[in-house]
Parts: C-alpha cells; structure tokens; sequence
C-alpha cells in the first residue's frame, strides 16, 4: 500500500454501489461555481433516470455525452450544488492537466450493471 493511504476491508468497498448507466440528456450548467454541467443517466430498472451534476466541461460537450455510458456510485446520498439535486457520483480520472476524464465499460453493457 502507498503511503498515507488508508486501508479499507472488503466489506467496505461492497457496500459502495458503482453502477453503469447511458447519458440520456446533458446540459450547461452555469449556476455552479465551478464549469460544470447538468447530467441525466438512465441506470435502467428500479434506478431509472438519476441526475449529476459533474465538472467535465475540460474535454465534454452536452452534445458529445448523450448516448454514452459511464460508471457513477448510485448509492451516496444526494447533494445541492447550485440549487440542483445531484443524486449520483459520475465517476473519472484525471489527465495530464488534471481535468476529469470520464470512466466507461470498453464494450456496450446493459444499463444498472454492478462493477464488480
């Protein structure tokens, strides 16, 4: 383990709910501090259509994310940025630069799917 990083047990890491869902609509959001903007994901099933809001306008476009799937933890609860309910965590890495970088499955998968 690196240093100054924190160990955690199996148990932890199964109760966080990371789940892959299909951009369904994207928009500005320019209320927020920080560029950002508004997602819906459709998870499928009982989770259906969830909302973030994510600060990936370094390398997105509203247009260039509908219809892509990515990862998002479904199960943290919801918080307010600028007057919006973000209800899911969308999930990436950074670049060289340190702009976000969305996560996806490398092939097609069907929505809700559980990482594991």
């Amino acid at each position: 383990m690196l240093p100054g990083m924190t160990s955690i047990g199996i148990e932890d890491f199964e109760r966080v709910e990371v789940r892959v869902g299909t951009v369904v609509d994207a928009q500005p959001f320019p209320e927020a501090r920080k560029p950002a903007l508004k997602l819906w994901v459709d998870f499928g099933g009982t989770l259906g259509v969830r909302q973030s809001s994510a600060q990936v306008t370094a390398h997105y476009s509203p247009d260039r994310l509908i219809g892509r799937q990515v990862l998002a933890v479904v199960n943290l609860p919801p918080r307010k940025v600028a007057g919006f309910e973000s209800q899911v965590l969308v999930l990436g890495v950074p670049d060289e630069n340190g702009a976000v970088v969305l996560l996806k499955p490398d092939l097609k998968v069907p929505d809700g799917g559980r990482l594991y």
